[in-house]
C-alpha cells in the first residue's frame, strides 16, 4: 500500500510530495517485480516532462525497501469534485480547463509519453486557477514501451475502445479519455455507464456515447462537434494531436460570453 507524505527540503525551504511504497513488505518476486516497475515507471515518465501544467518530479529512488518518489507539492481542488450536476463549473472555464489539459497531454505525447489514465482524479485545479496533470504511474513509452499491450492497465469508465479490449494505444487513446472526462465535466453524467466490467467494455467499444446536448441545450453546437470527434470509436477518426481538440475548444469558448 503507498502512503504519501508531505516533506521539506531544508536546504532550499521547498514543500514536496514524496510518494512512497514499501517493497520489502511483497514476498513474490513476480509481483515484486511488477510493482517496482510500475512505481518507478511513473518516476521515469513523469520525470522526462517539463511542462507547466504537469506535476514536477525532483527526484526518486529505493532505500532499505522503500522506494519513493519526490515530486512537485501542490494544494488545489481535484477536477472530480466538479463532475457533479451540483458543482458544474461554468461551461466556458470548463471548456479552458479541458483545452489546457489537452495542450498538456499534447506536450507529454511528443515527448514519447502516453498517460493512459486521464480522469478528473489525476487532474488539479489550484487556487490560481493553474491546472496540473498528474499521476503517471501507468503511462506508456511510445518507443520500448515497458507496459505489456495485452495488459489491460487504467480505470475503466475513462478507457477508450482499443484500450478497454487490450490493443495497442497512442495518443488518441488520452483524447478519447479526455473526451469522457470533458462530457462528464460539462453534464455531471457518465457518457458511457453500465453496471459491470464486460457491459461497460461493450458499451465503450460499441455503443454510441449520449448526446451531449441531451442535457446542455444551452451550449453551442459545436462543442458537440467536438466531443464527437473526441470520442469517435475508429482511432484515425478522432483528434490526431490533442493540440488540435485543444485548438477547437479555444475557438469555442473564445466568443462565448462571460
Amino acid at each position: 500500500m503507498g502512503v504519501v507524505y508531505l516533506g521539506k527540503d531544508p536546504t532550499i525551504q521547498r514543500h514536496v510530495a514524496i510518494k512512497t511504497m514499501r517493497l520489502d513488505d511483497i514476498d513474490n518476486e513476480e509481483e515484486l517485480k511488477e510493482f517496482r516497475d510500475r512505481f518507478f515507471r511513473e518516476a521515469e515518465s513523469t520525470g522526462r516532462l517539463s511542462h507547466p501544467n504537469i506535476v514536477t518530479v525532483y527526484d526518486a529512488g529505493e532505500q532499505e525497501g522503500l522506494a519513493y518518489i519526490a515530486m512537485e507539492y501542490l494544494e488545489g481542488t481535484l477536477l472530480s469534485c466538479y463532475c457533479q450536476k451540483s458543482t458544474l463549473l461554468p461551461a466556458k472555464q470548463a471548456l479552458q480547463i479541458v483545452a489546457t489539459v489537452a495542450d498538456a497531454l499534447d506536450y507529454a505525447h511528443s515527448q514519447g509519453v502516453i498517460h493512459r489514465d486521464v480522469k478528473p482524479p489525476n487532474i488539479m485545479i489550484l487556487k490560481q486557477r493553474l491546472v496540473k496533470v498528474m499521476d503517471f504511474g501507468i503511462a506508456k513509452m511510445a518507443s520500448g514501451s515497458k507496459t505489456q499491450t495485452s495488459m489491460i492497465l487504467g480505470t475503466p469508465r475513462y478507457m477508450s475502445p482499443e484500450q478497454a479490449t487490450g490493443k495497442d494505444v497512442d495518443g488518441r487513446s488520452d483524447v478519447f479519455s479526455l473526451g469522457i472526462v470533458l462530457f462528464e465535466l460539462l453534464t455531471g453524467e457518465r457518457p458511457f455507464d453500465a453496471e459491470n466490467m464486460p457491459a461497460l467494455v461493450t458499451r465503450i467499444a460499441k455503443a454510441p456515447h449520449a448526446p451531449l446536448l441531451k442535457y446542455r441545450r444551452d451550449l453551442p453546437t459545436r462543442v458537440q462537434a467536438i466531443l464527437d470527434r473526441a470520442l469517435q470509436k475508429e482511432i484515425p477518426n478522432r483528434y490526431r494531436h490533442a493540440s488540435d481538440m485543444a485548438q477547437d475548444l479555444r475557438d469555442v469558448f473564445q466568443v462565448m460570453p462571460r
